[in-house]
């Protein structure tokens, strides 16, 4: 959905997509991704096939979670458009070259192994980056694949911690953010009524996914984690937050990959990170059910 609200959204211009090990293994995250800028209308859209293990740890997926394509719920089908044959890594790096400017953001939505191997191939790129945008971490709300840790952080604490040791700005959507925009049954039921293919894919989607959460939490929803990378980018003024530091545990067996988050500034450290914690959820929802009814099938 994060994607989908990219492309749908003329105000910025998606240089490019690159998939890494995560909820799935890499050969279905770069599958699905093409899967949904075919579904999009977006073939020309670059995708890049990155890291398919994190930088020190065994990969751990999240399979019980979205299914075992990793897009569980609408029926999927195999993409036409190419992988580009360029290393995620490697664009990355060439991208940032190019555009000196700060003009490019990066939006992670997954495990940082991408950007951090690239930040450690060549460290001049970060003065490049405009600023990080990322779904990771929490605080008050705990962890979700450990009592401690948000899933994307933990699968690779190591590539977590080079991002946030960086100096970039960075800009963090945690599950103490996502955890306020619910998927409820009245929006699924919105997604559906679009009236376009990419609302009834959504729709059954969040349908497959949101069963597992609202068990699990308790909730009246399932947590829409990732568009709000993208939101963020649209519509800043929905959310609210505070510069903070955030440091990223990869020693402990008990709280690897736990985002330390100074929210009280007690520690005495330098901020490095803006902590989202509030966000407008009907305002959020009315941007995704806007952008989403533009696609025409």
């Amino acid at each position: 959905m994060a994607i989908l609200l990219a492309l749908a959204s003329d105000e910025l211009e998606v240089l490019g997509i690159t998939t890494v090990a995560g909820n799935v293994p890499l050969a279905l995250t770069q599958r699905n991704a093409r899967i949904i800028c075919e579904l999009a209308g977006k073939p020309e859209t670059p995708v890049f096939a990155g890291a398919s293990r994190p930088m020190q740890r065994q990969l751990v997926t999240a399979e019980h979670v979205h299914g075992k394509t990793g897009l569980n719920g609408p029926r999927l089908w195999e993409p036409a458009m190419p992988l580009r044959k360029e290393r995620a890594v490697d664009f990355i790096i060439k991208t940032l070259r190019m555009n000196r400017d700060g003009a490019v953001t990066l939006c992670a939505l997954g495990p940082l192994t991408n950007i951090a191997l690239a930040l450690v191939q060549a460290p001049d790129i970060a003065e490049h980056i405009h600023e990080i945008v990322l779904m990771g971490g929490g605080s008050f709300e705990g962890g979700n694949i450990t009592p401690a840790a948000e899933f994307n952080i933990y699968v690779d604490p190591h590539a977590a911690k080079v991002v946030f040791q960086s100096g970039i700005p960075l800009v963090v959507m945690p599950l103490d953010l996502t955890h306020k925009t619910l998927t409820t049954r009245k929006r699924v039921a919105r997604f559906a009524g679009l009236g376009n293919k990419v609302g009834s894919f959504t729709a059954e989607m969040l349908g497959f996914f949101e069963r597992f959460d609202m068990e699990k939490y308790g909730a009246e929803g399932a947590p829409l984690h990732d568009p709000n990378v993208i939101a963020y980018l649209l519509k800043p003024e929905i959310y609210q937050g505070r510069e903070i530091n955030i440091e990223i545990e990869t020693d402990s067996a008990l709280t690897l990959g736990m985002t330390v988050a100074d929210w009280w500034r007690v520690s005495g450290r330098q901020a490095n990170a803006m902590f989202m914690r509030d966000v407008d959820d009907d305002a959020f929802f009315d941007l995704l059910f806007e952008r989403l009814a533009r696609f025409a099938d």
